[in-house]
């Protein structure tokens, strides 16, 4: 539920940049990267806070403050004093609650599934939330045609809600066992640090996390102003295009247990990887008319790799990482991935700025090949099962 509302705004939002405040690329980036800034801010504290919190009242907490956030957009617009400064912090409040919420989802999965089960249970969570991404943006660009941008937010509040609610049903999980709740913030921190960057699987994964991560927050920035301003596409049509990621995600989960069973982990990561960067490609390749499905093909197969890769890098994190420190592995993981997001939004947007969208979609596109070339030059070029 929250997942659906969250697809929903990342397509309203710089919507209602674009269309009501006649956002400039630059400033998109902006509305864009604060929402992954939040990575940077606290993401690695966010592994040690779920660490000592009781996990499932901690994330009931982030969803309220995420349906309040949100709900102010409407409200600001109907009183007439919505502005872009309101939507940038409306971005951050919502990424910051996103951070431990997230880390505290994937901290929870190893303790309830056995390890065999990882990789199948890993891909059907991708795949229900590839169906969000799928849904998502083509119910957020058609809300955003028929009522608003700012009133197709009210989606989002309700869905954070709902989820709240779902979540208060769930049994509580017990905290990781390990250091006592007194230990210094900086020492655990450091400690998550040092078996990420150390790790000679787990650390190239965090590595073409980022890359993958970075190019993601540039498309993030590019895609509405290239459709709407370059291929002149409605806002409907600019959601369903957006919605074509969903498709590959959706498509990339389902076979995921099939590559890892056939290539192993090894290989499925090399290859999803390559792959993904390849398919940028096809993305300023697009042109108006029947042409934009080139642009929807480039965006199922970047997404369907980066789904590949994601779902073995998770499996093997979760798998291979002593229970005490998951949390502050995954946190120290999403913190060096996804904190390259905000980069490349603010990044993009200048590049857009500067030479026009659809020559700042190929720099990207050639900026994600570092991402397979970390994997094939390191430890993990030669292995076939990560294990």
């Amino acid at each position: 539920m929250s997942r659906l509302g969250d697809q929903v705004t990342a397509v309203a939002l710089p919507l209602i940049a674009v269309l009501t405040l006649h956002a400039t690329a630059w400033q998109v980036g902006l509305v864009t990267g604060a929402g992954y800034l939040a990575w940077l801010l606290v993401g690695l504290p966010a592994g040690v806070l779920v660490h000592r919190l009781p996990l499932r009242g901690t994330q009931v907490v982030m969803d309220l403050v995420r349906a309040l956030a949100v709900a102010t957009v409407p409200v600001t617009a109907a009183l007439g004093v919505l502005g872009l400064p309101h939507l940038v912090a409306v971005a951050l409040l919502v990424g910051l609650a996103s951070v431990v919420f997230d880390v505290g989802n994937s901290t929870f999965l190893p303790s309830i599934v056995a390890k065999e089960e990882l990789t199948a249970r890993n891909s059907l969570l991708s795949g229900s939330s590839a169906a969000t991404e799928l849904a998502g943006p083509s119910l957020g660009g058609v809300l955003v045609q028929l009522v608003g941008g700012a009133a197709a937010m009210v989606l989002d509040a309700v869905s954070y809600l709902v989820s709240a609610a779902l979540l208060r049903s769930l049994p509580r999980a017990e905290r990781p066992v390990g250091r006592p709740a007194g230990t210094g913030m900086r020492e655990q921190i450091g400690e998550g640090w040092h078996f990420v960057t150390r790790h000679p699987v787990i650390g190239p994964c965090a590595a073409d996390a980022a890359v993958v991560n970075f190019v993601a927050g540039g498309l993030m920035t590019l895609t509405p102003v290239f459709l709407i301003d370059t291929l002149d596409a409605p806002a409907a049509a600019v959601g369903a295009l957006m919605a074509t990621g969903g498709l590959g995600s959706l498509a990339g989960a389902a076979l995921t247990p099939r590559v890892v069973s056939r290539i192993g982990g090894g290989g499925a990561l090399r290859w999803a990887a390559l792959l993904a960067a390849l398919f940028t490609f096809l993305l300023p390749a697009a042109s108006s008319g029947w042409a934009a499905l080139v642009f929807a093909v480039g965006n199922a197969g970047f997404s369907a790799g980066v789904v590949v890769t994601s779902i073995v890098a998770r499996t093997h994190r979760q798998a291979h990482t002593p229970t005490e420190l998951l949390p502050r592995v995954m946190a120290t993981v999403r913190f060096v991935s996804w904190g390259a997001t905000p980069v490349g939004a603010l990044l993009a947007g200048a590049a857009s700025t500067a030479w026009g969208p659809r020559t700042a979609l190929v720099v990207l596109a050639v900026c994600g090949l570092a991402g397979p070339a970390i994997l094939l030059v390191g430890p993990i070029r030669r292995v076939r099962d990560l294990a």
